[in-house]
């Protein structure tokens, strides 16, 4: 699938061509979700929830300029529903495209733009993320109040190149990005599931975006959160540029899969007695805590009723004011 063309397209002008193609096979009373949806690795569950019809499920490979994830784990569909008691119509991302799987960082966050030009007023956001903070534990809930954007700050930006006017200003402020009513909405939603609080605590702090693929070394993990970071991750932070660039309202919340290692590994002058040489058992003082996909698949699939459970009453105590 070819980049949208900016010379030739404006990227409003395409996200107005995948926004009229989705309208085209949604139902009419579909075809105006006030709530967006993006679901992290392991996360897709929440599309379940949604009320059996109507109901409709567009491939990413069906919609013009969409962006294709590639990552197990991410499902690749666009789904439309109503969601909670309330009913709220919304339009949920199952799976995201990646800037490491080789995609420009446009073309990850084009997808936030379609739902806009759809109509959408609000975003929510959900990821798969490392914890970096020593009071984090794996299973926790991170409510984001701030970002670190390494890829952005070195250049990597999705804001990079002529502005689209018709979406938003040439320098929009992200000391705001994260509405602070819908944090203390999803307190207030937290509080009303015990089973959930029981279970798992929900956080709120700072979360540190970094490309990818590999995960970060005991040296980076330290570097992070040195610099104030409470968990990292590779997705989220440029989604939520875009979405404030569009003027959404934005909600963004990381589940803990995985605790990073920040532990300086074993020196190898340290261990040249170490009986563990002797039974090539080495390696495996230093493996200790390795972070891996099918960990964070199984801890996204253990906490996934949990994070549905929280987003449906987000959703229902704000469509219900």
């Amino acid at each position: 699938m070819s980049e949208p063309q900016e010379n030739l397209t404006t990227i409003f002008q395409a996200a107005t061509s995948s926004a009229a193609y989705i309208q085209s096979v949604v139902p009419e009373g579909l075809r105006a979700p006030s709530v967006g949806i993006i679901c992290g690795s392991g996360l897709g569950g929440l599309v379940d929830t949604l009320e059996a019809s109507p109901r409709v499920e567009i491939p990413y490979s069906d919609i013009p300029e969409f962006p294709r994830s590639t990552v197990v784990g991410h499902a690749g569909k666009l789904v439309f529903g109503h969601l909670g008691k309330e009913l709220t119509p919304v339009v949920i991302m199952v799976g995201r495209a990646h800037f490491y799987e080789g995609h420009s960082i446009q073309k990850v966050t084009f997808p936030v733009r379609v739902m806009k030009v759809l109509g959408i007023k609000s975003i929510i956001v959900t990821n798969a993320a490392g914890g970096l903070n020593e009071d984090y534990k794996v299973g926790d809930i991170m409510i984001l109040n701030d970002h670190i954007n390494f890829p952005g700050l070195a250049g990597n930006h999705p804001l990079r190149g002529p502005n689209e006017e018709s979406f938003g200003t040439r320098f929009p402020a992200l000391s705001d990005a994260y509405d602070l009513e819908f944090r203390r909405t999803a307190h207030l939603a937290y509080r009303k599931l015990p089973g959930v609080s029981k279970t798992r605590s929900l956080k709120e702090g700072v979360y540190a975006f970094v490309s990818g693929p590999t995960f970060e070394t005991r040296a980076e993990c330290r570097m992070l959160r040195t610099m104030g970071a409470d968990v990292v991750g590779m997705s989220t932070v440029p989604e939520i540029c875009v979405a404030r660039h569009a003027g959404l309202r934005v909600l963004a919340m990381s589940l803990v899969t995985n605790a990073a290692v920040l532990a300086p590994g074993p020196r190898g002058d340290e261990v040249l007695d170490d009986s563990n040489a002797v039974s090539g058992q080495l390696n495996k003082v230093i493996e200790a805590g390795k972070a891996n996909h099918v960990e964070v698949l199984e801890t996204g699939f253990e906490a996934a009723a949990d994070m549905q459970a929280l987003v449906r009453q987000f959703i229902d105590d704000i469509s219900s004011t």
